[in-house]
């Protein structure tokens, strides 16, 4: 099943990636254009639209929205945008992707490393540096594309509500060298200022920690339906049983109130700022 899943997720050819190059492909020749001219009127190289057409790379929104019109698709290819954005992700995660980005509530507890959602690019990058079995670095490139990319939840109207529960060793771990690690807290405190985002850490002084099982995520969509997210080793799942997701909620409430508050928190980020 491990291989399974590994090999599935590396393969780009395959799945929604193939299909959306198949379309493209047929829309470019019912266009009467080659790829160098399709290129030319994207901003893409030639041998970059074979890539598309064959699944081998992943489109980005901005040249499936010029491809769509350029190609006087009406719409079909920007019907697959959103598929085709999520399969940037790794394969564990593709459904919780879907889930978060419809979300309008947003709980996180994270106990390694900074969420995605307030991840620098920086710091993106050396997390997924550090990925093991390691990633070709097109792959990294596309992985912090993607990560970044889940960010405009933070843009959505109307503002969904987002809370993070951290662990302090998180805020101390220098991922990526010291100045990837300042240019992190002081994204966190961004965050933290945002009106819908509250920060908290756990301070790693408490006696007691209701989150030891390890770390979750809770989420509620637009249809009032609660859902919990789960992920260790890559072998992640999406929880809807409701007796599972009470726990983790009954959990998650017990953690914000052993963390700091939120403004003891960006108290705390700001202190490890001015530490040299």
């Amino acid at each position: 099943m491990e291989e399974q899943q590994a090999e599935g997720e590396y393969e780009f050819g395959t799945g929604i990636l193939h299909v959306f190059g198949r379309q493209l492909k047929l829309c470019r020749e019912r266009a009467g254009l080659d790829r160098t001219e399709l290129g030319a009127r994207t901003g893409y190289s030639a041998s970059t639209v074979a890539s598309f057409e064959q699944g081998r790379r992943i489109p980005p929104a901005r040249f499936i929205d010029t491809a769509d019109e350029v190609l006087d698709a009406g719409g079909v290819l920007k019907a697959g945008k959103g598929e085709v954005a999520r399969a940037q992700y790794p394969a564990f995660f593709r459904d919780a992707a879907r889930l978060e980005a419809e979300a309008v509530e947003l709980h996180v507890y994270d106990t390694h490393l900074v969420n995605g959602l307030l991840q620098t690019e920086e710091y993106a990058r050396a997390v997924f540096a550090m990925w093991r079995p390691l990633l070709e670095e097109q792959v990294i490139e596309e992985r912090v594309l993607a990560r970044l990319a889940r960010q405009e939840i933070f843009a959505r109207r109307p503002a969904p509500n987002l809370s993070f529960v951290i662990e302090e060793a998180v805020l101390m771990r220098p991922l990526g060298g010291d100045a990837v690690r300042r240019g992190q807290l002081e994204q966190l405190l961004l965050a933290g200022e945002r009106r819908n985002v509250e920060v908290q850490v756990m301070p790693l002084s408490r006696l007691e920690h209701a989150g030891l099982a390890g770390p979750f995520t809770l989420m509620e969509t637009r249809d009032e339906r609660r859902i919990a997210y789960t992920e260790v080793q890559g072998d992640s799942r999406v929880h809807t049983d409701r007796g599972k997701v009470r726990m983790l909620e009954s959990a998650y409430g017990i953690l914000r109130a052993q963390a700091l508050t939120p403004t003891e928190s960006l108290a705390l980020i700001e202190r490890l700022l001015g530490e040299r």
